[in-house]
């Protein structure tokens, strides 16, 4: 009787080898182990002999029998189908093993990812995997892949300190997995067992201004030396409180100055989503002070090598350096200084979470989010704005505060 997908598939091992015939010479050997191996029987110049076809699930059920009816078509022709076939079956089985290859897979889910991502971040991924992981186990069945080896490769990383990237690749070798699951390619995902193998390190937050702190800041940067344009990028980072690399990348096609406002695109955002900037009249005068430098370039702040580029992440750090803050404050650090003065000032905790573009989990809250407390945030912004001026010009005067609950 002729085997079936389901007796294959309920069919468990013994303490022997067992066959499961399905006619014509082919059977199925069930091993101890629970593996199951397709073989053909027949006989070629009156000798016994056996052709291995693969292994099941791999070859499934109707492929081995395509690949019996091959073999007696074969036979009946006076062709040894050992001979003729087992170059094809060796290709095909390399090809599999190739095909489900951790670095094919892993290839793969970033390209099924890549669409999330900021091309830069999704060039720095595929690059990162293709030093640190590919190289060692990129060429390893993923079903073959164990704990310890993904190990071995995360302490080559590890062992040149750098840990924050071991912990990277982790998660992304884990995500491999994941992605590899949910295909129907893996059934377990062995970097789950090594949650806490890695070392890590205390975490230091980046160092931030103070409120007391402020009036000092705006003093010295007021009367920077430096390069106008750093000068500028920084007082609006101030001002705007954004990530640098949005500062970096800022365009004047983003910028609205009758609308008073700056709207980052989501390829630009670190969240995916598009985030607008309600612009102060401080804001606003930054920029026409900023507009005889770059208004003729793309960007707002291009590097000195070339206009198609931005400046340096380190730029406005190192102006911070020759200020005097040299592990005191961070450029990103402004971002933790305006949070904290403005909850302590009675604003509204989820309209300053609005304007920082912190994480928002559920997509379609985080696409209505975009414009969500708009009108609170534009006069919270300009109450930042007015308070930073206030400060500066060595004023106790605290500007009022608008419909702040």
């Amino acid at each position: 009787m002729p085997i079936t997908d389901t007796r294959i598939k309920t069919a468990k091992p013994k303490e022997k080898p067992y066959k499961l015939t399905d006619g014509g010479g082919l059977y199925l050997q069930i091993q101890p182990t629970g593996a199951k191996y397709w073989r053909l029987a027949y006989r070629y110049t009156d000798k016994q002999k056996t052709l291995a076809i693969g292994v099941y699930p791999e070859i499934t059920l109707a492929q081995a029998r395509l690949d019996r009816d091959k073999a007696r078509k074969l036979l009946a022709s006076g062709t040894d189908p050992a001979t003729a076939m087992s170059k094809r079956v060796k290709k095909k089985q390399q090809l599999i093993k190739t095909e489900n290859s951790f670095e094919a897979i892993a290839r793969e889910w970033h390209e099924n990812e890549r669409e999330g991502w900021s091309k830069d971040y999704a060039s720095s991924v595929i690059k990162s995997m293709g030093k640190e992981v590919f190289p060692y186990i990129g060429h390893i069945p993923l079903k073959e892949l164990t704990a310890p080896l993904v190990l071995e490769v995360l302490r080559k990383v590890e062992s040149r300190d750098a840990l924050e990237l071991a912990s990277k690749t982790l998660q992304r070798c884990s995500a491999v997995f994941r992605f590899a699951i949910q295909t129907g390619r893996a059934e377990y995902n062995p970097v789950t067992d090594l949650k806490g193998a890695l070392k890590t390190r205390k975490v230091i937050h980046r160092a931030a201004l103070s409120r007391a702190d402020l009036p000092e800041f705006l003093t010295k940067l007021s009367a920077y030396d430096g390069h106008m344009q750093t000068r500028l990028a920084l007082n609006l980072v101030v001002l705007t409180f954004v990530r640098t690399g949005e500062i970096r990348g800022a365009r004047w096609d983003e910028f609205d100055l009758d609308r008073a406002e700056w709207r980052i695109p989501a390829e630009r955002m670190k969240m995916r989503s598009e985030h607008i900037v309600p612009l102060s009249q401080q804001a606003l005068a930054t920029l026409d002070e900023l507009k005889p430098l770059s208004g003729h370039r793309e960007l707002l702040f291009p590097s000195e090598k070339t206009w198609k580029k931005p400046i340096s992440e380190n730029t406005m750090l190192y102006a911070m350096y020759r200020m005097g803050y040299h592990g005191t404050a961070t450029v990103h650090g402004f971002r933790a200084t305006a949070s904290t003065i403005l909850n302590e000032s009675g604003f509204k905790s989820d309209v300053i979470e609005r304007q920082l573009a912190h994480a928002e989990r559920n997509k379609v809250r985080a696409a209505y989010n975009r414009s969500e407390y708009l009108e609170e945030r534009k006069k919270m912004m300009q109450w930042w704005a007015d308070f930073l001026e206030g400060i500066k010009n060595n004023k106790n005067v605290v500007p009022i505060m608008i419909n702040k609950k």
